[in-house]
């Protein structure tokens, strides 16, 4: 099945092209700590990769994220990533 337009599965986490090149260095790793801080509360949300946007990064998920879900990510991984400027990661937000 094909859809048109962004899938509501999508998380788009704006930052500029400095940070969001330094999470792809180590995507894997990302993905990863992302899932298990996600299995650590329980969540059936999983990330399934990561890739750049002209926007910043995007996370691309099993199901569609809580808002909880979203909070953890951003606040509890992303922004505790020792290369990248915590202060240049805005809120996450769905594709519109």
């Amino acid at each position: 099945m094909t859809t048109k337009g962004p899938s509501r599965r999508q998380i788009i986490i704006p930052m500029n092209s400095e940070n969001a090149s330094k999470v792809l260095s180590k995507l894997s790793d990302h993905v990863a700590n992302i899932n298990r801080l996600l299995r650590n509360i329980k969540s059936n949300t999983a990330a399934d990769f990561i890739r750049l946007d002209s926007r910043g990064i995007i996370v691309t998920m099993n199901n569609v994220a809580a808002q909880s879900d979203l909070d953890i990510i951003i606040e509890k991984y992303i922004k505790g990533i020792d290369t990248i400027q915590a202060d240049n990661v805005l809120s996450p937000r769905l594709p519109q």
